[in-house]
């Protein structure tokens, strides 16, 4: 099953870190964060990539056609594609922008390259087959020490209660798509918002519940949090780990779309 992975963005908010590397490639311990979520979705046996890139994408061809990342992919026998999908184009242009490699697909994943987990791909992606929906994400519920507040009219607080009690859920970025989305998308729209309405209208939208661990890298807070966690081995991410990998199945190859 092929998956789509959203390089293209400024990564403003992660600067601090370095102004000239793309987040994607912020590096956690000694490989970059893409490596890490790569290796993840290799685990389960996706071993063929599409990456929409976008700012810096030079970056990227700089650091899949080094030597030493060459011998790593081939390795692990994955495919991975480099496409130029606009400077400053959203998600959702940028999905549309690769649409001629999954269209014939009967299934296909996306990720916004910036979050990882040890969500249980095989059992989300069972659920989505079994439910039958066009879209699925995970939705987790953020633990963050922030409190959620209702006010009335007045400015007057109603409630107030911790983020995690709160019965809130985001999308946490690991998408399951079938081709069908691009009938719901419109040039120039982002992903989650006219589509994604657009799907919830015709009940072909579902979330995937999952609390265990997952994490976003934002800031330079973030990867301090996630380069703490690798420190003290074996991650909660790295499920390579954890259990001996499938075999994997595409032919090792790399190529640059522009």
């Amino acid at each position: 099953m092929k998956v789509i992975l959203f390089c293209g963005g400024l990564g403003l908010r992660i600067r601090d870190y370095s102004p000239r590397t793309p987040k994607a490639l912020v590096p956690i311990g000694r490989h970059p964060l893409l490596w890490h979520l790569m290796r993840y979705y290799a685990h389960y046996g996706h071993t063929e990539f599409i990456l929409c890139l976008g700012h810096n994408a030079d970056a990227f061809r700089r650091y899949f056609f080094r030597s030493d990342v060459q011998r790593a992919t081939e390795a692990a026998d994955l495919n991975i594609t480099l496409v130029d999908t606009g400077l400053t184009n959203n998600i959702g242009q940028r999905l549309a922008a690769v649409k001629r490699y999954v269209q014939d697909d009967e299934v296909f994943m996306v990720n916004y390259a910036d979050v990882l987990s040890d969500l249980p791909l095989p059992a989300m992606l069972t659920n989505f087959h079994r439910q039958g929906p066009v879209a699925c994400f995970m939705a987790y519920q953020p633990t963050q020490s922030f409190h959620v507040v209702s006010l009335g009219a007045d400015n007057h607080v109603k409630s107030i209660s911790p983020i995690a009690s709160a019965g809130l859920w985001v999308n946490a970025g690991f998408m399951v798509l079938r081709p069908e989305i691009f009938d719901y998308l419109r040039p120039g729209e982002e992903l989650v918002e006219q589509p994604f309405q657009r799907l919830i209208v015709d009940n072909k939208l579902m979330a995937y519940r999952y609390n265990g661990f997952w994490a976003s890298m934002d800031t330079l807070k973030d990867k301090l949090a996630l380069d703490e966690l690798h420190s003290q081995g074996c991650p909660p991410w790295e499920v390579w780990r954890h259990a001996a990998a499938p075999a994997a199945h595409s032919t090792p190859v790399l190529q640059t779309v522009c």
